[in-house]
């Protein structure tokens, strides 16, 4: 949603931002590599997503995934009922700390191994009783078999859980269409102005993103234009047949469109999408041990995150990453006492609006006359001097009707944000980007990245923190876990060596833990990250 994309060929000079301050760096025209979209309509080159031809070339080796042999029937692809799991050298008991070993094999509805990866499984630890479960990471050795490294971070018994959530295929067929310009979604733009004796005429057409010197949704003189100044993202809507480009005043999503063919769609069918496979069932018991497992570190911007980056034990998250704690209505409300949080991005992040309206004492919703879950929200609790924002980024945005006037690019709000001790600034930016191509998400992340690194150097004690995309239980051509996986990858590399942001990985804590997989975690998630968030704001 951001960035001219012609025009910084033109430019002589680029700004690039640094830990230390800022500096200009000459461009070279004939630098940039092109990139060819699948469907041909537009070349789209490094210097359109905002980033340089080395940062390309990492993000590419970042979010390279295998690509699998082409097939001709269904029963090629990767089976869940003959792919299977076991546990390497498997002991009576284990002590806290240890970590085992997973391996996954993949076999076709042949029962033949698998000769590639690119499969896209998804692996836990965990134990109902004690409401314990830590991410799994799979690594891919691209011959068909897979291994986990479980890490054993709690006393008790454990098992291990494995399922398919896409095969290589499938993979394969959500990276065409993403790679495209085909629009998986469709959004609508409304219309209204004077119409004759007094009356009032409103239109409804239909709009999409355009990306690229010629990426063009529709062709000709179809459309209203419409490029927002400062990131230079341009939105087209079809031109009204009565009223004109400026009378333009509401957006909302419009439909989907399926873009896959019969063979396609019976490689997504439910039985062989997102289902546990089977294998070692047998309990790992894991003793006690002296040694320390976890951290004693400060929370604060710099830290890494581990693999795992915590692990859940009755219903609390155990960050890896930094000593959190578990704040109560009162201490969350003197942990934000004098501060004005800032809460940007989709609905996952209104969520967290939600959640402060109902914990923090004496925090009351201001009437700004949008729809009850609309954008935007403002909360204020006088004693203590609490104010909390939270706005819906821009389009493209499936988003329930709404003025367009109140949908703001993150990197334009940012950039109005004066910043401070006082200041907390958390955005997520993820799921209503993965109709678009990879290459418009890295533009996005880039002058977003811009916008905060501008905002540090003027006041670096601005708390800013960025929630990843969590697993979304949907898993379809139109939203994926993969989607959100390479779209996480794409943002923490981005960030990765920005002094003064904070990266927190939600996407773990939504993948392994017990509640029903939902765009929109339930409660007991939703309170761990929000405890997880303060810890940063108000370090122990």
């Amino acid at each position: 949603m951001e960035f001219g994309v012609i025009d910084v060929l033109i430019l002589s000079q680029a700004l690039w931002t640094l830990n230390s301050g800022i500096y200009i760096k000459l461009f070279q025209p004939t630098r940039p590599k092109p990139l060819l979209l699948k469907n041909g309509s537009s070349i789209i080159s490094v210097s359109d997503m905002g980033i340089s031809d080395e940062e390309w070339e990492k993000l590419q080796k970042a979010i390279d995934w295998p690509i699998p042999d082409q097939i001709t029937h269904l029963n090629q692809s990767t089976s869940p009922v003959h792919s299977s799991f076991s546990i390497a050298r498997l002991k009576e008991s284990y002590k806290v700390g240890e970590k085992i070993s997973v391996t996954i094999t993949a076999r076709d509805h042949y029962k033949n191994l698998k000769r590639y990866g690119g499969d896209f499984f998804q692996a836990k630890l965990f134990n109902s009783k004690l409401k314990a479960s830590v991410f799994g990471e799979v690594v891919d050795h691209r011959n068909g078999t897979y291994s986990v490294a479980f890490l054993l971070p709690w006393e008790g018994q454990a098992q291990v859980f494995v399922r398919l959530e896409h095969s290589s295929e499938v993979v394969q067929i959500i990276k065409k269409y993403w790679d495209s310009s085909f629009p998986r979604s469709h959004y609508l733009g409304y219309f209204e102005g004077p119409g004759p004796n007094k009356t009032r005429i409103s239109e409804v057409v239909e709009c999409n993103l355009k990306w690229g010197p010629d990426g063009s949704w529709k062709k000709g003189d179809c459309c209203c234009e419409y490029k927002d100044i400062k990131t230079g993202t341009v939105w087209q809507c079809l031109r009204p047949k009565k009223l004109s480009c400026d009378k333009r005043v509401h957006h909302s999503h419009g439909p989907l469109e399926n873009p896959l063919n019969l063979f396609e769609k019976d490689l997504f069918s439910k039985k062989l999408t997102n289902v546990a496979i089977s294998g070692d069932k047998k309990i790992i018991n894991v003793l006690s041990s002296t040694a320390a497992i976890g951290t004693v570190e400060k929370c604060r911007s710099g830290l890494r995150t581990p693999v795992p980056a915590g692990f859940y034990l009755k219903d609390v998250w155990k960050s890896f990453v930094c000593n959190t704690r578990q704040f109560s209505p009162a201490q969350m409300g003197n942990c934000l006492k004098n501060k004005i949080v800032y809460l940007m991005g989709d609905s996952t992040t209104r969520q967290w609006f939600e959640y402060f309206e109902k914990k923090v004492p004496g925090l009351k919703r201001m009437d700004l006359h949008t729809n009850p879950a609309g954008s935007p929200l403002m909360a204020v609790e006088l004693k203590n001097n609490i104010i909390i924002h939270w706005r819906a980024h821009g389009v493209p945005l499936r988003y329930r009707k709404t003025f367009i006037n109140d949908l703001h690019y993150i990197s334009n709000d940012i950039d109005e944000i004066a910043g401070g001790p006082h200041a907390v600034i958390a955005f997520t930016y993820c799921a209503h980007l993965v109709f678009q191509p990879i290459t418009f998400y890295i533009h996005e992340v880039a002058k977003i990245r811009q916008s905060v690194v501008a905002l540090l150097s003027r006041a670096p004690d601005t708390t800013v923190v960025i929630k990843s995309g969590n697993t979304a239980g949907v898993k379809d051509i139109f939203q994926s876990d993969w989607h959100m996986l390479l779209e996480d990858t794409v943002m923490k590399e981005m960030f990765r060596d920005i002094d003064g942001v904070i990266f927190l990985d939600v996407w773990q804590m939504t993948s392994c833990h017990y509640s029903p997989e939902h765009i929109h975690p339930g409660p007991i998630i939703i309170d761990n990250e929000i405890n997880m968030f303060l810890s940063y704001v108000c370090p122990s």
